[in-house]
């Protein structure tokens, strides 16, 4: 007599347990780069603080142009928005 709870077919437990190794394995590279990405961020932060106490003038300028780029960046930004507006 026939189990009718039971499935006519069932997934192998091989197919199973390759599934999750594969799983497992993409977790796996997923986190070692992500392991890696913050250790050279980490790395760079710390090449910059130190440039910016060798040279804070320097850095100081570098600072104001990229706030500067910013901001007009920003202020065209606005200005394209604007324009986007009135024609409507």
């Amino acid at each position: 007599m026939m189990d009718e709870t039971t499935p006519a077919t069932s997934p192998s437990t091989t197919e199973t347990k390759a599934e999750t190794n594969t799983e497992e394995s993409l977790f796996d590279q997923a986190k070692d780069a992500l392991t890696d990405a913050g250790e050279a961020i980490s790395e760079a932060v710390d090449d910059v603080v130190d440039a910016a106490k060798k040279n804070p003038v320097a850095a100081a300028a570098i600072a104001a142009g990229a706030a500067a780029a910013v901001a007009g960046a920003a202020f065209g930004i606005s200005k394209l928005l604007d324009k986007d507006e009135d024609d409507k």
